[in-house]
């Protein structure tokens, strides 16, 4: 049984890459032994080596999951001439998870709606609220700290888009 495994394993293309490694690197490089040895002096010593691969760390469960990758452009942006960037700063929204340093996805295709979070310009001012068109329009910060912007009829309000998507970095 043991010889037919050798034989078997002797024109396997691992064995036969490590013979050919072996007889470069001889041919390469002069190995000193210590004292009297020389190499016809070494025993042959069998270890086995197995051929499958083995994890490094713990399996994840979701490698059996993995269906493809994921594209970010295709599962975020629906309307990429109408869609853009930008970074948030400060803490005023922080209860809607958009926190300061966040970037947000913003599509003006979007229409904007009563409760939507969205990139308004009051009197040329920006800034990132939700919006409330009832009772009365005004932008509301999802943050106790700061208070309802009441738009009056006297103010310009412009909405730049509605935003779909926050990347927050950790």
């Amino acid at each position: 049984m043991k010889n037919s495994r050798l034989k078997a394993l002797q024109n396997h293309p691992l064995i036969i890459l490590y013979i050919y490694t072996v007889l470069i690197y001889k041919t390469l490089m002069k190995i000193d032994y210590l004292g009297d040895a020389s190499e016809e002096d070494l025993s042959l010593l069998e270890i086995p080596y197995f051929l499958n691969t083995v994890r490094v760390g713990w399996p994840s469960p979701a490698d059996d999951y993995v269906e493809r990758p994921i594209d970010l452009n295709e599962y975020l942006i629906k309307n990429s001439a109408a869609t853009y960037f930008v970074r948030v700063s400060g803490d005023s929204m922080i209860n809607a998870h958009i926190g300061d340093g966040a970037i947000l996805i913003v599509d003006r295709s979007i229409e904007p709606s009563h409760n939507k979070i969205v990139i308004a310009s009051v009197d040329g001012s920006y800034a990132c609220k939700r919006l409330l068109l009832k009772p009365k329009i005004c932008l509301m910060s999802e943050n106790p700290k700061y208070p309802p912007i009441l738009i009056n009829q006297e103010e310009e309000l412009e909405i730049a888009g509605t935003v779909i998507a926050s990347i927050n970095l950790y």
